[in-house]
């Protein structure tokens, strides 16, 4: 176990995130801010084998200003970094006047591999705001990928230019429902988690307050094609409190989810894929101030784990209503699981060389 003390002293970091083992043998973590609660995005080297924290990643002085997730791919000698926001602002839940307030962030965080010097601060501006999970395509030749960016829930393609730097574009938006009932009069779909099958593929992502996961057919990076959506629960069901009343795609409120017998209580948040494709999973709990702020039922009764079937096809997304992992149930639950990971690998965690 790595005590936060040992961040403290060594690195000057805390609120540790992302781990990727490097070719090196070490762990990397990305971290999102410092002892006292203020953004900070650094990175934290661990010896692979006694998880001993070594030092900082990045050079003294050269910190995001913002951390979260982040990505490397050697073949281009870059990291990309992301960014939420202040630990200190969202960790008893979701304020708007904190994103005026310059609390969250807005841009990925281009690195030198080799020599761990930050190149350039690509601002996504105020469609990319709250940029989240960042995914290189799997093709280790590619230098291109995708970022999930939450507060207006878009998805941009970022990509390496002729010229050798960084640049991004929009290419999926998903547009707010008006509502009544609830804290502001439009609700964003809130992308939380997204990732991309190993054949590069599918794009998927997860839509926390609106309760939904969309399925991409990428084969045209610059173009996704929607091919496959499902709720499981969300804030916009039919018979909760909430009330949609106007939404530009023209969906109904969905029904409640319920599998075998119990109704969720939550929305999909965390996305994991199985190596073939076929079987997607996910978990609902965010970060426990957000999910005591928009799912309180989640707090009382733990969170669960659903499973998707996958048209690997034609696209398509089914839910599988014999499988449920109820962590409410657990001895010393109700519990908030959250990460996914596979065995051996899977297609959030392995970066080919």
């Amino acid at each position: 176990m790595v005590e936060p003390i040992e961040l403290y002293w060594k690195c000057g970091l805390a609120n540790p995130h992302t781990s990727h083992c490097l070719g090196s043998g070490q762990i990397m973590i990305s971290c999102m801010g410092d002892p006292s609660g203020n953004a900070k995005g650094g990175f934290v080297l661990l010896d692979g084998e006694t998880f001993e924290v070594i030092s900082n990643w990045e050079h003294q002085g050269e910190a995001a200003p913002f951390g979260y997730d982040f990505w490397y791919q050697p073949r281009h000698n870059v990291m990309i970094s992301t960014e939420w926001g202040a630990p200190k602002a969202l960790v008893n839940g979701f304020n708007p006047a904190h994103v005026q307030e310059g609390l969250y962030g807005s841009a990925l965080n281009i690195w030198d591999w080799t020599t761990h010097k930050k190149l350039q601060r690509l601002d996504l501006g105020e469609e990319g705001a709250i940029p989240l999970e960042v995914r290189f395509l799997h093709e280790p030749s590619a230098a291109e990928g995708y970022v999930g960016c939450a507060l207006n829930s878009t998805v941009f393609r970022f990509y390496k230019t002729a010229e050798g730097d960084w640049a991004a574009e929009k290419v999926i938006s998903i547009p707010n429902k008006k509502v009544e009932g609830w804290m502001l009069p439009e609700m964003p779909g809130l992308i939380t988690d997204i990732l991309i099958s190993l054949d590069d593929r599918y794009l998927y992502f997860s839509n926390w307050l609106h309760g939904d996961i969309r399925q991409y057919d990428i084969t045209d990076r610059r173009n996704p094609q929607l091919v496959g959506q499902v709720f499981l629960g969300g804030s916009i069901v039919r018979d909760g409190p909430i009330r949609v009343l106007e939404d530009p795609e023209n969906q109904e409120q969905p029904r409640p989810c319920i599998i075998k017998g119990k109704r969720i209580a939550g929305s999909p948040q965390m996305l994991q894929l199985s190596l073939d494709g076929r079987r997607l999973y996910t978990t609902t709990s965010l970060y426990s101030g957000w999910d005591k702020q928009f799912y309180p039922d989640m707090i009382r009764e733990g969170s669960v784990m659903m499973q998707i079937n996958v048209d690997t096809v034609d696209g398509g997304l089914a839910l599988n209503e014999d499988f449920l992992v109820d962590f409410g149930k657990e001895p010393d639950g109700p519990v908030l699981a959250h990460e996914l990971r596979y065995p051996g690998g899977d297609c959030t965690s392995d970066i080919w060389l």
